[in-house]
């Protein structure tokens, strides 16, 4: 038995298919949905949502959003989403450079460039952290029925 998972960042769809388990990272915490989950809203903190299908791991970094649960459907409206294996780890470090220098600066007189500047360098963050534990089979697995 398995559920759909859709993600969707503002600009295009991420992923889409059937899988056996997603685990979100939830507002109040990491979050396991199963088929036939009960419904559930819930916001998304920066991190990582895995997806398990026919016994392989995919993982998406997520910079915030919202994921509605229901028994047969994960739908994830995310502001930013991305599969771990399609980051440009180079431009990552790039934009995370950019924003640490435009902060070390200090607190500029237009306050939205600088939170701005914060949030571009927590995605950054997100994305060199992501690649670093789980590019290339290494990082934590989901526990499996075998477990």
């Amino acid at each position: 038995m398995t559920i759909r998972c859709e993600i969707v960042s503002q600009d295009r769809t991420v992923f889409a298919g059937d899988v056996d388990i997603v685990v979100l990272p939830g507002a109040d915490g990491e979050m396991g949905v199963l088929p036939k989950h009960a419904p559930v809203l819930t916001t998304l903190k920066y991190g990582i949502i895995k997806v398990r299908r026919n016994g392989k791991e995919e993982l998406f970094t997520v910079a915030g959003g919202v994921a509605e649960v229901q028994p047969d459907i994960v739908t994830v409206l995310a502001d930013a989403a991305e599969n771990v294996e399609e980051i440009d780890e180079a431009r990552a470090q790039a934009a995370r450079k950019r924003a640490e220098e435009v902060l070390a600066k200090g607190v500029p007189a237009d306050t939205d460039a600088y939170l701005a500047m914060e949030a571009a360098l927590r995605k950054s963050n997100l994305r060199l952290d992501a690649v670093r534990r789980y590019r290339k089979g290494s990082g934590m697995r989901m526990p499996t029925s075998e477990n």
